[in-house]
């Protein structure tokens, strides 16, 4: 079970991530960057930074459920642009997938992602 951080000594967070997240911890999963690749086809996802945002995000709940996690169980995720300009559109998707307590979050823009991606996303989850 994950606790969720929270104090007023520190910047109120801006959007759909917790200030901190701290979890007892049999284990630990770390999943490596995971690109908008669907893996039934081998490309990208199609619709933008909105539809690759999805599917890296449905490419992250795989490899969780992989050792039996869900999204519920991720304390921390770091996400990569290519472009800062896409932060709206890809908070509004990261939105859906963690509506309730979400794990802490780091966003950075990068000079380039592999394949050309507009977006990548990692993420640490611990049951």
């Amino acid at each position: 079970m994950k606790n969720i951080l929270s104090t007023d000594k520190a910047p109120a967070a801006i959007g759909p991530y917790s200030q901190g997240v701290s979890a007892p911890v049999r284990s630990i999963v770390i999943t490596s960057g995971q690109l908008p690749i669907d893996p039934a086809t081998g490309a990208f996802a199609e619709g933008g930074i909105a539809g690759q945002t999805r599917q890296s995000l449905e490419n992250v709940k795989a490899v969780l459920a992989a050792d039996g996690l869900g999204l519920e169980d991720v304390i921390k995720t770091t996400v990569f642009l290519k472009d800062m300009n896409d932060f709206g559109a890809m908070n509004e998707v990261y939105a859906t997938y963690f509506s309730a307590n979400p794990p802490a979050r780091s966003a950075v823009e990068v000079a380039r992602l592999p394949k050309d991606a507009l977006v990548e996303i990692e993420a640490i989850a611990a049951k």
